[in-house]
């Protein structure tokens, strides 16, 4: 019998008895004289082979994800409220970035009655919360694709701080452009959560969407960039004036500069005095001025 053949019988021995042999057992029952030194090295790789419990295997292989388990309920509109809600407290409590992925989906749906919801969103919230600055990566992923960034941008808001708050955002808006595009809620959301800020970085990164195709993110770009009180904004704010078709739009440029005092250049005095909505004029000065008695045509003032 061969050192491969009898290895083999000797490991099945070994099995049955709940034993696996030693090297040294090995060497000591088997015959291995006039064994080639490849035959003796075929005979080990068949020993380690069967001699492996799986111990190693399962050491080696990665721990299931803990989040996993729990992830699909959480964010399954269909599941029973106990089930659901038992789901967001086991993830609540394990500060990841995995259950942030897990949570984040319990904001995509709204439940009856609304008391309810609530609760379960400030749970997610909560939880994803309790995973710090490691919330930040799932939660921008998440907004990427997300249909609503008002709950994405409270995350961020609270875990970062207000320098690196402003610059995600920034990131955020930096995806979109300034094209036609079905859906743009989130586009809008930036927008406006911008204006609650002052940087020097916002109005360089809003001035492409004062000429966006949609008028709602040109009001908004206007909004924002004339909340940054800085003067230096004014020659963008001008430059859209000829071209802007939305009254709606002119008036809140114009109202804006003219509640700030701003001065506009001489040199585009002129032009500026042909594109202003009803109710403006500039002064000699230079200063755009809103006639006394010049009510808003919407009705109120923006």
């Amino acid at each position: 019998m061969g050192v491969v053949a009898r290895m083999g019988e000797l490991v099945r021995e070994g099995s049955a008895s709940h034993r696996h042999p030693s090297s040294s057992d090995l060497s000591d029952r088997l015959d291995i004289s006039g064994a080639s030194q490849t035959e003796w090295f075929k005979a080990m790789g068949l020993f380690d082979l069967f001699k492996g419990t799986g111990k190693k295997d399962n050491a080696d292989r990665p721990k299931a994800n803990a989040a996993a388990r729990w992830a699909e309920r959480a964010g399954d509109k269909r599941a029973q409220n106990y089930d659901r809600q038992e789901a967001i407290s086991a993830l609540a409590e394990m500060g990841t970035a995995d259950a942030v992925t897990a949570l984040l989906k319990r904001f995509t749906f709204h439940i009856d009655p609304s008391i309810t919801d609530q609760e379960e969103k400030d749970g997610a919230f909560a939880g994803i919360l309790r995973a710090g600055k490691d919330a930040v990566e799932p939660t921008r992923a998440w907004a990427a694709k997300a249909e609503s960034l008002g709950w994405a941008m409270r995350v961020i808001k609270e875990v970062l701080s207000e320098d690196e708050y402003i610059d995600e955002l920034l990131l955020w808006l930096g995806r979109w452009d300034q094209e036609y595009s079905k859906f743009i809620d989130p586009k809008l959301q930036l927008l406006v959560q911008l204006g609650d800020h002052k940087s020097s970085k916002i109005a360089p990164a809003v001035e492409p969407f004062l000429q966006d195709v949609n008028e709602t993110a040109r009001f908004h770009a206007v909004a924002t960039t004339l909340l940054q009180e800085d003067a230096s904004c004014i020659p963008a704010l001008l430059r859209i004036l000829p071209d802007e078709e939305s009254l709606r739009v002119k008036h809140k440029l114009a109202d804006g500069v003219a509640m700030r005092g701003w001065v506009i250049p001489e040199e585009a005095r002129a032009d500026t005095r042909k594109h202003l909505p009803p109710g403006f004029s500039i002064d000699g000065e230079g200063v755009l001025k809103k006639r006394e008695n010049s009510a808003s045509p919407f009705g109120i003032d923006f």
